[in-house]
């Protein structure tokens, strides 16, 4: 018990501290509620994030909760991670090389009483990060003549949840589960105009928001074994849509004038989730599964300012948002899982992905996204456990626009991950 409480205390440390962390230089962020971050953990990394329809005793799946109802009876899981990331952005011919690091998540998970998994943990929902200086054409001014105008826009914050999730199986091919999230985190978005001319005034505008709410996840998982050797499990997950508790305010300030303000509460919403995925596993070697997610992002609403009469108003609306798609298809593959070399227990994944965006760019839809990636298990070996994992990943994503004038990403991110999977409620018994 006193290393579970030692390792919760490290991860919440080192969580906090990567709060701060936005892991995402990508101008897209600056649309609304930030990046969606890739929720998955290791193993899930490797395979192009699939997972609604695994199930594995020995290691945790958030992808699903009614997976957490597999936990071995014996077993205590964590899992750590972190990613780095190499971004290369092109706006137009100029090309622009970033890098990022940032921590992922921290899980943990155990068999709570008999059919019943319980799992805890934090992680990122969104991320928001960016840092853009842009030219604008000659303009009149006064006797000066022209004048070039510059915009500079600095965006930093995301969203982040603390998640604790209950797995129940009423009977052994069924298994349902829930996840209940607080959320938090600030949202932050500055454009500040500056002129060649000292004698004119900067004007700025921060867009700042605060969240403080809950997010609520549900799923189910129906396993069918075909013969002794085949098995097919149907995954199901739904997301609760509703309007996110924070306030939103909007500073317009020229030059060292006190800024004029304005308020609003509750404009954020999250929108419906609705996810289906299956997967066939073949004599415990062989794993390949295929999701399917999509968000109903049309009716939520966001902050926007309106001007009108040359005077200001900041209300919640809708019409900023597409509803969103993403395809996920993962394999894995391992020789001998519960052999007694090293080699034959390494486990072997590949993946893809696609997803079509969520925030309108002005009114246009934004970049779509492909992605594909390779991943290992390596087993950690000990002198009292061979359960352990090292899972390390590689991705290549592809941030590809559809209208003329959107910047074209691709980053390489490579992802560590450590599953602990300790036999801590073992009861030993003396001849």
């Amino acid at each position: 018990m006193k290393k579970i409480f030692l390792l919760i205390a490290w991860g919440a440390l080192a969580l906090t501290a990567a709060a701060q962390e936005t892991g995402t230089t990508s101008p897209y962020s600056r649309y609304g509620l930030g990046l969606p971050a890739d929720r998955s953990l290791g193993f899930n990394k490797g395979m192009g994030g699939v997972g609604l329809g695994m199930a594995d005793g020995r290691q945790l799946n958030l992808q699903n909760p009614a997976s957490l109802a597999r936990i071995d009876s014996l077993t205590f899981l964590m899992d750590v991670g972190f990613s780095l990331q190499n971004a290369n952005l092109n706006a137009g011919g100029t090309k622009i090389n970033r890098h990022t690091a940032q921590f992922d998540y921290l899980a943990m998970g155990f068999r709570l009483a008999r059919n019943f998994g319980f799992s805890l943990g934090l992680r990122p929902l969104t991320s928001v990060g960016y840092d853009i200086t842009t030219k604008g054409a000659p303009i009149s001014h006064g006797l000066s003549g022209k004048i070039t105008p510059t915009t500079h826009y600095v965006g930093d914050g995301g969203l982040h949840e603390a998640y604790v999730g209950l797995g129940y199986s009423p009977w052994k091919p069924l298994a349902v589960g829930v996840n209940f999230s607080y959320l938090w985190g600030t949202l932050t978005h500055t454009a500040t105009n500056s002129y060649s001319d000292a004698t004119v005034q900067p004007l700025s505008r921060t867009y700042d928001n605060e969240v403080r709410s809950y997010n609520l996840e549900t799923g189910l998982q129906y396993t069918l074994p075909v013969g002794s050797k085949h098995r097919f499990t149907l995954g199901l997950t739904y997301g609760l849509g509703h309007r996110l508790n924070g306030t939103s305010y909007f500073y317009n300030r020229r030059g060292t004038e006190a800024p004029d303000t304005l308020t609003l509460h509750d404009a954020y919403q999250l929108p419906h989730t609705f996810g289906a995925g299956l997967a066939w596993q073949w004599n415990n070697r062989l794993r390949v599964g295929i999701d399917y997610t999509r968000q109903l992002w049309n009716d939520c609403t966001a902050p926007t300012l309106k001007e009108q009469n040359n005077t200001l108003s900041y209300t919640a609306m809708k019409g900023q948002y597409d509803n969103s798609h993403k395809v996920n298809f993962g394999a894995e593959y391992v020789d001998d899982p519960d052999g007694f070399t090293w080699s034959g227990r390494v486990r072997y994944r590949l993946g893809a992905s696609y997803s079509s965006p969520y925030a309108r760019i002005k009114g246009q839809p934004g970049p779509r996204t492909y992605a594909v990636g390779l991943g290992v298990g390596l087993p950690i070996l000990t002198l009292h456990n061979n359960r352990s994992f090292l899972n390390l990943s590689a991705q290549w994503e592809h941030v590809k626009p559809q209208m003329p004038g959107q910047i074209t990403e691709t980053y390489l991110r490579l992802s560590v991950g450590i599953t602990f999977n300790e036999r801590w409620f073992q009861k030993w018994k003396i001849n």
